[in-house]
Formats: structure tokens, sequence, C-alpha cells
């Protein structure tokens, strides 16, 4: 079933209909092996999400529509940076579920969304040209976007561009350690294909180890942060996060 609607229902429709799981999802998923820390429920299971084969059982959290990677940035937030406690002007690309609503609740937030075509957004624009001014926000979120864009140099320089000096900017994207380079070619538009070379149909890059260099080449100050180093195996476990994938937080 997961299958079938992400290939083949529109985002759009996915994004409304998902609120309606989320409802009924305490109820039917209640539990205690696993702990959502963006809502601090609990579930004795998490639903299976993933694309062509790589179907990873125990990621979406049915209470928030979190997955791995977004639990993992909640958790930096909370534990490392002054998101929560100080007053910030937010720009986020992309907005994910499990994030927008509690963000524009924040009354320490200045909080604006963008994207081409999600329903919830306040801005519609391609961010290969962001519009803007120089020095705009404290902070910026957008992730797993570049993994999908013509020319990501160009979007990431437009993302520091309207990041303010000293401020914060977190841009995930599918990260492969093992692989040393980049792989890339926006010109393969044919959907298997994509999936083939880049993990899902409509990829047009894989990251590899050579990701921060392409975000400091951009005019990004790049801090890596690796959680595996300082959570333990129960609390990766407790949170399903993703191992071996670290956070790379931005500032210029």
């Amino acid at each position: 079933m997961i299958k079938f609607a992400l290939k083949y229902i529109p985002r759009p429709m996915l994004i409304r209909l998902s609120y309606i799981v989320q409802f009924f999802a305490p109820v039917i998923y209640g539990g205690s092996k696993f702990t959502d820390p963006i809502d601090g429920k609990s579930y004795r299971k998490f639903l299976p999400y993933g694309y062509g084969g790589n179907i990873r059982e125990n990621a979406l959290s049915p209470g928030t529509n979190s997955l791995e990677r977004h639990r993992l940035m909640w958790l930096y937030l909370k534990r490392d940076s002054d998101f929560f406690t100080k007053n910030h002007k937010v720009l986020h690309i992309a907005p994910e579920q499990c994030f927008y609503g509690r963000f524009r609740k924040m009354d320490n937030l200045d909080y604006s969304t963008a994207d081409l075509n999600s329903p919830i957004a306040d801005y519609s624009f391609d961010i290969h040209e962001i519009p803007f001014e120089d020095n705009s926000y404290d902070v910026v979120f957008c992730n797993h976007v570049l993994e999908h864009v013509t020319d990501d140099q160009q979007c990431m320089r437009e993302l520091c561009r309207v990041l303010k000096p000293g401020g914060l900017a977190i841009a995930q994207v599918p990260w492969i350690p093992e692989q040393e380079v980049t792989v890339e070619d926006p010109t393969i538009t044919d959907p298997k294909e994509r999936e083939r070379l880049f993990g899902q149909y409509d990829h047009v890059r894989k990251y590899g180890k050579d990701y921060q260099d392409r975000l400091e080449k951009a005019g990004f100050k790049v801090t890596r942060v690796d959680y595996s180093e300082e959570l333990s195996e129960e609390e990766f476990e407790r949170y399903r996060l993703p191992k071996g994938e670290p956070l790379f937080v931005c500032t210029k």
C-alpha cells in the first residue's frame, strides 16, 4: 500500500490524506516500543517507507509522519541549538508536515515556507533564484530538495545568500558515505533509469563524501554533527534514527 501511494498518488493529495492517518494513529499504533521525539508519543510500531526495492521497516512515525532524518534534526534543534528559545526569522523550503504545524505555532519564530507545488507553503518559487534580499533569514531549512534540482551549486549559493551571517542552515540530502564523489546527470529523464542510478525516480544525483565540500564551495561554513557518537544504541533504536547519517550544519 505504501509503495502504491508513493508511486501513484500526487504529493498534494498525499499530504491531505496523511492528516487522516495522523488522527487515528495513536489508537491504531499505540504501544511502547518506539518513541517519536517530535510529539513525545510512543508506538508499538512505525510504518514502512521507501521507494522501489528500498522499503525501510519502522521508518515513518504514524503520529507526526516523521522519518528518521526528521527525528534526527528535531533532536539536534532541541539539544544543540537555540531554535526553540530565541527569536528567529525562518525560511523553510519544502516544509515537512512533521515540522510545519509545530514551527508555525512557535511564538519565537517569524516563520515562512516555500515550495513549487505544496498546498501548505506560503510562497511558490524555484530555489535556483530565491526572490528575497541578501542576509534575510536567521534560519534556513531545505531538506531532501537538492537531489531534485538541475544545478545544486546555484541553489546552495542562493540558500547561503539569503542566510544572515552567523545564521543556521540545514540542508539534508540522501548521502552515501561509501561513495567518494557525487554522481549526477540532470539530463536523464526516464524514471526507471533515475531510480536505477540515483535511488529514486525523481532524483538527478546521488551525493557522496564530497557533499560537505560542495556546501563549502557555495559559501557555507559546515560542521558535521554525528549523533552516533553521542547517543546510545538504545536511543537510536527507540527513536529509529538514521545510522551513519550525520547532519551537515551550515552557517556563514
